[in-house]
């Protein structure tokens, strides 16, 4: 018969020795194999450990270019055609400013339709921007940084490297264009035209080709803030300087802004010579008389071609509004019909009209000389 003893009778002793574990192999084994604080590695800790190859921390240089960097070409792309849409709003608004004082054909009046001609100019503006940044500007870009590189001098990026490449891509667009403009019309410009253009399409190539460069260097050094921004915003503020100038000379009466003179029918009779023994005489009754007027009409190459006009007719004044705004000149003998648009002032008046190409700007310009009484 099992004898059962109480929890109390149990020594203290014997209790804490039966909970402790027996000192035998086993146990010696275990506290080898139980965890401890961990050592260091080295003797000093604080000391990190050599950087692997690949690792990539606050040591690594700035403008190194790791796998995930953007190498700039899209901010240096939005900074050329910044660029070049300030250039031209800046000049197209200086142009019209110029062209208000000078003799003109007229600009658009009416809001809606000068409102829709800005837009439009706008939209060609931005397409143009963009043509011109991939044709002339990026191949710049790309040139500098080769001919940098075969001399040695990848990473000084000098402004002189873009500087020098753009008159060599100026002059391939220029030998370019020019080839296939020649082409068009079978024979060359004169020599002075090509170099005119050579020159105008550096000094308009130059500022875009040195933002771009500015812009893509900031991405890949990793300098905040956006150079077609800042672009956008100092040629607004330009622009609206020279708005604010153009609007001050002609608001103050230092220039006036031009209209062509109002004639009546009796100013418009009399003899209109063009200066070289060729006139048309207007009498107040209507008759024409043509004495070796130039009758211009097309050659086979599509050029304006000059033929002596001589006989009689008749003319008639073209009204718009009410106003004269030319004279229709009709001469039988030879098949001359031609509306004359009228220009000058009102005490030097003049008739012309286009010839060659619409829109060439080319005119046969007639000078009144004397008047018919």
């Amino acid at each position: 018969m099992t004898q059962q003893a109480e929890p109390d009778s149990i020594p203290d002793g014997q209790s804490a020795a039966s909970g402790r574990a027996p000192a035998g192999p086993s146990a010696q084994a275990g506290a080898a194999s139980s965890p401890g604080p961990a050592e260091p590695a080295s003797g000093n800790p604080a000391e990190p450990g050599p950087a692997e190859p690949g690792a990539t921390g606050p040591a690594a240089s700035p403008g190194a270019a790791g796998p995930g960097r953007a190498d700039g070409f899209g901010a240096a792309f939005c900074a050329s055609m910044a660029t070049l849409c300030a250039e031209f709003v800046v000049a197209a608004t200086a142009g019209v400013l110029v062209l208000l004082g000078r003799e003109h054909d007229g600009l658009p009046t009416a809001p809606l339709m000068a409102a829709a001609v800005g837009l439009g100019a706008l939209l060609l503006t931005v397409l143009i921007s963009g043509f011109v940044t991939a044709a002339g500007v990026m191949p710049a870009l790309a040139l500098a940084r080769r001919a940098a590189r075969r001399a040695g001098r990848e990473g000084s990026g000098g402004r002189g490297w873009t500087a020098g490449a753009v008159p060599v891509v100026a002059a391939a667009a220029v030998a370019v264009f020019g080839a296939v403009a020649a082409l068009g019309s079978l024979s060359l410009a004169r020599p002075l035209s090509y170099l005119l253009w050579w020159a105008s399409l550096t000094v308009a190539l130059l500022p875009p080709a040195l933002v771009a460069r500015a812009a893509a260097r900031r991405v890949r050094e990793g300098r905040m803030g956006s150079v077609a921004r800042r672009v956008t915003r100092d040629g607004a503020v330009v622009w609206l300087a020279v708005g604010a100038i153009g609007a001050l000379v002609y608001g103050t009466g230092l220039a006036d802004v031009y209209h062509p003179p109002r004639l009546h029918k009796s100013d418009i009779a009399g003899v209109w010579s063009d200066g070289r023994n060729g006139s048309v005489t207007l009498e107040k009754g209507g008759r024409a008389v043509a004495e070796g007027l130039d009758n211009f009409d097309w050659d086979g190459m599509g050029k304006p071609r000059a033929r002596d006009c001589d006989g009689a007719g008749t003319w008639s004044p073209l009204k718009d509004g009410g106003k004269i705004v030319g004279v229709s000149v009709q001469i039988e003998a030879c098949e001359f019909r031609k509306n004359w648009s009228v220009s000058g002032t009102t005490k030097e008046p003049r008739l012309f009209h286009e010839i060659g190409k619409q829109g060439s700007g080319k005119r046969y310009v007639l000078t009144k000389v004397a008047g018919k009484k």
